[in-house]
């Protein structure tokens, strides 16, 4: 079973996910801001990170970049999930270092298919 860490501050789309996710067989671990996100990546090494971009304290463009730049994690594919739709924004989850970027509110047959995707490459 997958091991997803998602990043994201908003309780209600926490929940909506992880409601998600784990019906169709994802473990789910969570943050809720660009801190734990680079601390949980750390200790728990997931299989694929959905990071919220709009984070406090720390922003996901920014826990992204630690995350990438430490050569253990730097294999864990990260999706960015925001509601940052403008071109501006996919070029900056690029150059922060995510591998695919998904907008909100979520396809969730897109983001299972981009994850799905992924996760085949990363194994």
């Amino acid at each position: 079973m997958p091991r997803l860490l998602l990043v994201e501050d908003n309780e209600m789309n926490r929940q909506m996910i992880v409601g998600h996710l784990k019906w169709l067989g994802y473990e789910v671990f969570l943050a809720a801001d660009g801190h734990q996100a680079v601390e949980l990546a750390a200790d728990l090494h997931p299989d694929l990170i959905l990071m919220d971009m709009g984070l406090p304290l720390l922003s996901g463009w920014e826990a992204t970049t630690q995350i990438k730049a430490n050569p253990v994690l730097a294999t864990i594919p990260i999706i960015a999930l925001t509601a940052y739709a403008m071109s501006d924004d996919y070029h900056r989850s690029m150059a922060a270092g995510c591998d695919a970027f998904e907008t909100k509110p979520i396809d969730f047959d897109h983001l299972v298919a981009t994850m799905e995707r992924l996760l085949a490459g990363a194994s």
